[in-house]
C-alpha cells in the first residue's frame, strides 16, 4: 500500500508508522502540509494519513495553509481514497464532511481511558470495548451527518467516528511515543495545569509503558486499512 501522511510539526514522532511500513513492505512518504500540497499525488497513493498539530482547523487566518491542505483532503475523499485522521486529522475530516469544530470546554491531556460504542467499523471493530491510550487536545468536535460514532471518553464524548467504509477519525493519539511526549510536554508546559482531565509530567511519565500496547493497536489498525 502506498501512505501519504501529513505531519504538522517537526518532533512529530512518525516510528511508529515506520515501523509498520517496513515490516509490511509498503511505502510510507511524509510531508508537511505547511510546505505545500499537490493534487497529483493523489494519483499514486491508496491513502492517506492526516497526523495531529498544535494548530486549531479554525485558524486559517493564523495558518494560511489550512486551507490548501483542506482542498486537498476534500479531493482525496471525493476519490475514495482510504483516510486515517488522527486528532487535528479527525477535526479536518469531521468539518470538511459537514460538521463543526470548537473549542472544547476542558482539555484532555494525558493517559486517559477510551470506551468504544455499540456501532463499529471494520477498521476498529476488534478493539477492546475499553482501552487506555495518549490524549492532548483543547478542541472537540460535532459528528458529520451520516457518521457513525465509534467511541468517546469521559472529558470528551467523540472520540472517534467514521464515515462510509473508507474514512475514519480518531481523537486519540495511538502513535504517541514517550519521546514525542517528552517533547509535547517540554514545548507546552503551559498547558499542564491543575484540571480534572490535565495529568500530572509526573504521572504521564509514569504510564509509558502503555504505549506498547497502543502502538500494537496502531500497528493492527494500519493493517486492516491496507487488507480493506
Amino acid at each position: 500500500m502506498k501512505v501519504l501522511a501529513f505531519r504538522h510539526f517537526d518532533f512529530d514522532d512518525i516510528t511508529v508508522f515506520e515501523q509498520w511500513a517496513e515490516r509490511g513492505g509498503h511505502q510510507l512518504r511524509v510531508t508537511d502540509p505547511s510546505e505545500g500540497t499537490d493534487p497529483a499525488w493523489l494519483a499514486d497513493i491508496d491513502a492517506l494519513i492526516v497526523l495531529g498539530g498544535p494548530m486549531s482547523v479554525y485558524e486559517e487566518e493564523q495558518y494560511s495553509w489550512l486551507a490548501e491542505e483542506k482542498a486537498f483532503i476534500r479531493q482525496a475523499i471525493r476519490q475514495e481514497k482510504k483516510i486515517l485522521g488522527i486528532c487535528l486529522g479527525a477535526q479536518m475530516l469531521a468539518e470538511l464532511l459537514g460538521g463543526k469544530v470548537y473549542r472544547h470546554a476542558v482539555k484532555e491531556i494525558g493517559w486517559h481511558r477510551v470506551q468504544r460504542t455499540a456501532d463499529a467499523h471494520p477498521w476498529i471493530s476488534w478493539m477492546p470495548d475499553e482501552f487506555i491510550t495518549f490524549q492532548w487536545h483543547g478542541d472537540t468536535f460535532e459528528l458529520p451527518p451520516g457518521a457513525r460514532w465509534l467511541a468517546r471518553s469521559e472529558a470528551c464524548s467523540h472520540q472517534a467516528f467514521s464515515l462510509g467504509d473508507r474514512v475514519v477519525g480518531l481523537q486519540f493519539h495511538l502513535e504517541a511515543t514517550p519521546a514525542c511526549i517528552e517533547r509535547m510536554m517540554g514545548r507546552w508546559a503551559v498547558e499542564l495545569i491543575d484540571a480534572p482531565y490535565i495529568q500530572s509530567v509526573e504521572r504521564i511519565r509514569a504510564e509509558y509503558e502503555r504505549s506498547v500496547e497502543s502502538f500494537r493497536m496502531l500497528h493492527a489498525l494500519l493493517d486492516r486499512i491496507a487488507a480493506s
